[in-house]
């Protein structure tokens, strides 16, 4: 255990050197000087000496830490951290938890009071930006003496592993929302008779569309009946994430291969909490992971393990090839996602094609996760000419790409372009709309 000075020992210690000083200057006394050292030492050496006696007592009333078992960390989130505390006496407490250098997170230390009659939870957060495992320090703990001169210092082991993942915590709350929706939103669409696939018979009420009165069951029972639809359940999702060069970029602090890890897992949980069985393929030169159409839980905490060590790459992506293999591995119409970036007409051609290529059979669908910094910069007016140079190729970027999103439109691909730190959610609620519409 170390002992270290609290700010009330450097005060005694500065104090009784200005006393040493005034008594030097102002009063004329014989070996003045040396009287002046001596009482400064004795002073001096009394002060360290209860500083080491206060930090010894700490040692009878020690405060014990713990923290939390470290669960899976979600890339780009602030995770919240649990640290719980608790002191026989009143006390202060000053903690270190050492968490990895590569996260970004509260500073340290955390201080806090103790009253000595029931634990203190403290809670921080960390925020790492890449996904993979790393090593978390020990808790290092410091304890105020009873007389307020030192500081106890010592190490509580506490070192473990964490792994950090995809944004599970945005997962979670999207699958708590999806729950809702299920017994609310939808069974209200239900009731007004979208989708194509039969639920029940329910009794007509005021406003209900004459085209879904069931005349036979009406007649038998003599009395007017409607059918109920719901969306299709057991419909096929393909999910293809480029992780080629375009999605190296950093986005808001995460590559845009991130975002789009995390808005295609989103999505594969909408999927399956909608009884579709989804599939999901990760390319670049080379169809790198693949995943076939299945439905369940099983299936998505699958994808999840799969996905989350993958890393973008710095090779040009075979749009085609995807396409090509997705076509091929599945006969039964589909709506295939593929979760990429557009840079102009030009450079996507090959998008293009291998998005054409799947509208005769399936149901394509372009997910572009733009840079929001460029629409800052393209709608940012400035008079510096360095400035509006930088401008004008952010306009120029943004008008490419609205050519090329116009060409994937006329070929009857669907489109959403959106910034790559909030495509989820649009995606989802795009997603649902297909499927209420019954556009497969």
């Amino acid at each position: 255990m170390a002992i270290i000075p609290t700010g009330r020992t450097y005060g005694l210690l500065l104090g009784g050197g200005v006393v040493a000083t005034l008594l030097t200057n102002f009063f004329d006394a014989p070996n003045r000087l040396t009287v002046a050292l001596v009482a400064l030492a004795l002073f001096n050496g009394v002060v360290i000496a209860l500083m080491v006696a206060d930090g010894w007592q700490v040692n009878a009333r020690r405060a014990t830490i713990r923290r939390e078992p470290l669960h899976r960390l979600s890339i780009g989130r602030d995770n919240p951290i649990l640290l719980e505390a608790e002191a026989a006496s009143r006390t202060r407490l000053r903690l270190f938890d050492n968490y990895p250098a590569a996260f970004d997170g509260t500073p340290m230390p955390l201080e806090v009071d103790l009253n000595g009659k029931e634990p203190e939870t403290l809670t921080f957060t960390v925020n790492p930006k890449q996904r993979g495992e790393y090593s978390w320090g020990d808790l290092q703990l410091q304890q105020r003496g009873p007389w307020g001169l030192a500081w106890a210092d010592w190490t509580v082991p506490a070192a473990a592993t964490v792994a950090v993942y995809p944004d599970l915590i945005g997962l979670n709350q999207l699958s708590v929302k999806l729950a809702l929706q299920a017994t609310g939103t939808l069974k209200q669409k239900r009731r007004m008779g979208v989708g194509t696939e039969f639920a029940e018979l329910r009794e007509y009420g005021t406003g209900d569309d004459l085209r879904f009165v069931d005349w036979k069951a009406t007649a038998r029972l003599s009395q007017p009946l409607v059918r109920v639809l719901e969306p299709e359940r057991e419909q096929t999702l393909l999910i293809l994430l480029d992780r080629g060069r375009l999605m190296t970029a950093q986005v808001q602090g995460l590559t845009r291969f991130d975002w789009g890890m995390n808005a295609a897992l989103s999505l594969a949980l909408a999927g399956v909490s909608r009884g579709d069985r989804v599939g999901l393929g990760v390319f670049d030169r080379t169809l790198h992971t693949w995943l076939p159409p299945q439905g369940g839980r099983a299936n998505f905490q699958q994808m999840i393990e799969r996905l989350t060590p993958l890393e973008p790459v710095l090779e040009e992506s075979d749009y085609l090839a995807a396409a090509l293999h997705a076509a091929q591995q599945q006969h039964r119409r589909s709506l295939v996602v593929i979760l990429t970036d557009i840079v102009d007409e030009t450079a996507s051609a090959e998008l293009l094609s291998a998005l054409a290529r799947l509208r005769p059979r399936h149901l394509p669908f372009c997910i572009t996760l733009r840079d929001p910094a460029i629409d800052r910069q393209a709608h940012q007016p400035t008079a510096a000419v360095d400035a509006a140079y930088q401008r004008a190729v952010a306009l120029d970027l943004l008008s490419q790409r609205a050519a090329a999103f116009a060409r994937l439109k006329q070929r009857g691909v669907l489109v959403l372009d959106a910034p790559a730190d909030q495509i989820a959610e649009p995606l989802v609620e795009r997603y649902l709309h297909i499927k209420s519409q019954s556009k497969l």
